[in-house]
């Protein structure tokens, strides 16, 4: 197994335990950056709310 330096002396236990380390702060930091992007904003919720105030102004 080529790759990380010193990685392949470890135990299989320890190698688990770091590649699932790894997967777990990766899922977690998606996790967090998608719902800062996400929830970050609300220029829809804003276009709509003008949007139907304009449409009220033109039934009126």
């Amino acid at each position: 197994m080529t790759g990380i330096s010193g990685f392949s002396s470890l135990g299989l236990k320890t190698k688990n335990v770091v590649v699932a380390g790894g997967l777990i702060a990766f899922v977690f930091g998606v996790y967090f950056y998608t719902m800062r992007a996400v929830g970050g904003t609300y220029e829809l919720q804003t276009a709509i709310d003008k949007f139907e105030r304009d449409k009220n102004k033109q039934d009126a």
